[in-house]
């Protein structure tokens, strides 16, 4: 197993906790996320930082990392 630098290893964690979001969502219709933070600008902030976040891994995923 490779080494993550930080930059991935935050997308990485941030992924897992977005997943793990969704399935709370899908399960039991409980949004994890919402019901810390409430409806405020930090509950976008973390939902836009978790999208990037697969973006990123997805295409870290895809183009193969050296």
């Amino acid at each position: 197993m490779q080494k993550l630098n930080t930059i991935e290893l935050i997308a990485l964690v941030l992924v897992i906790i977005g997943g793990l979001n969704w399935g709370l969502v899908g399960f039991f219709s409980f949004d994890l996320v919402a019901t810390i933070f409430g409806a405020t600008m930090i509950t976008k902030v973390i939902y836009d930082l978790v999208g990037l976040s697969a973006l990123y891994v997805a295409y870290a995923f895809f183009m193969g990392k050296e």
